[in-house]
């Protein structure tokens, strides 16, 4: 074989969201892009705010000398501590910027954590229903990936967590707001989770980190808040980006946070940054570091997405569709009205609608859609909804 047959092995099981996406592209062309309806891929829809293009063009006009070159792989120090202010407030402890790693996006914090913290046959815990790459970033570290099913209304359940860690296991891995559930875990229910943990380390001797995933933190509906994780639990990293909260996501700019009452803070922080460089992100893009250390506070027009959520809730719920209505993030994650979710975005693909199973992400009889995309979108594929909708119910 010409290539690794674990990466061949991979290939078979890639991303449900890409083959959508792929899908979509070869049924644009037959039927023109108007007459397809894409809810397969979490692409940001809205443009990044006006304050980006400004200060893009500022920093490129500064002319500073050696903009463009290395800088300490952890990233340029008056970045972090900017980055570390804000962090301070936001998680609600006291950060300083040798807490924080800027780094390629939050996919590539998250690799990093995961190459820093595990030894070969770790164990990491995941909630499911969760993001589809975490497998693969678990694998690359040498990890082995343990899910663990949250509730039917894809709250903790914090019992089943309890319940999966063993002597093995060295992270549990959260994203809140979800993807794909949309999602906000409660303050309540991470505190217990915490406790958790802390008893967990304590019983097997050894420390259990707690890794949470908050690229769509800023993106959130309802006067809900997003709980600071670091001032709950001493052992804790958070990864994030700027992906979504400024509509960036092709810019891959994120960072990671630290609290700074880890344990063994120093080497761990001194292993985040070797492996920042020795995955082959060597550092954050450097014009980027400069632009979102002037951006703190700045987001997208959140209010948007709300009114999308809303305007496609409000239609599916019409027909007859079943879901929990999401917090934050621009995806929900419907019920399938059949059994078989991979049959039902089948059926939805025949009426050139374009969504993904959530067998995918680890929520058989669920289907995911991305709100990110025009109104018109939306509107236009309601009869498509409903024809697949009764066409499940003639089936099922």
């Amino acid at each position: 074989m010409a290539i690794a047959r674990k990466i061949a092995e991979s290939i078979t099981r890639s991303s449900w969201i890409r083959k959508m996406f792929e899908e979509g592209s070869n049924l644009k062309k037959i039927h023109g892009a108007d007459k397809v309806y894409d809810f397969s891929l979490g692409n940001p829809k809205l443009p990044p705010p006006p304050q980006v293009k400004e200060t893009l063009l500022e920093i490129i006009n500064e002319k500073t000398p050696g903009m463009h070159g290395y800088m300490p792989n952890a990233g340029y120090p008056e970045v972090r501590e900017v980055l570390a202010a804000h962090l301070s407030k936001e998680q609600g402890v006291p950060l300083s910027g040798e807490q924080v790693i800027m780094t390629c996006g939050a996919g590539g914090a998250l690799n990093v954590v995961l190459k820093t913290l595990l030894d070969p046959g770790d164990e990491v815990l995941i909630p499911s229903p969760f993001f589809v790459e975490y497998r693969f970033y678990v694998d690359n570290a040498g990890g082995e990936t343990v899910l663990v099913k949250t509730r039917d209304d894809f709250s903790l359940d914090t019992a089943a967590i309890k319940g999966a860690i063993t002597e093995k296991t060295k992270v549990v891995l959260i994203n809140s707001p979800n993807n794909p559930t949309g999602v906000v875990y409660a303050e309540g229910e991470l505190q217990y989770l915490a406790e958790i943990l802390e008893e967990a380390g304590l019983r097997y001797n050894r420390t259990i980190y707690l890794v949470s995933d908050e690229p769509y933190r800023d993106l959130i509906f309802d006067g809900v808040k997003v709980p600071g994780v670091l001032k709950l639990y001493r052992n804790s990293i958070v990864a994030s980006s700027y992906s979504k909260s400024l509509s960036l996501a092709g810019e891959r700019i994120g960072y990671l946070a630290v609290n700074p009452l880890i344990a063994d803070a120093g080497i761990t922080i001194d292993g985040l940054t070797l492996c920042n460089r020795i995955l082959g992100f060597v550092n954050a893009p450097a014009l980027m570091q400069r632009a979102v250390a002037r951006l703190q506070g700045v987001t997208v027009a959140v209010e948007e997405y709300r009114r999308k959520r809303d305007l496609l809730c409000d239609l599916l719920a019409e027909i007859g569709y079943r879901f929990t209505k999401p917090q934050g993030a621009f995806y929900l994650f419907p019920r399938s009205p059949l059994a078989d979710d991979v049959e039902f975005i089948k059926i939805l693909q025949a009426e050139r609608i374009l969504a993904v199973p959530g067998s995918g992400f680890g929520g058989p009889g669920h289907f995911r859609l991305a709100f990110c995309v025009d109104d018109a979108t939306i509107l236009a594929a309601r009869e498509g909804f409903s024809r697949a909708f009764q066409e499940a119910g003639r089936r099922g």
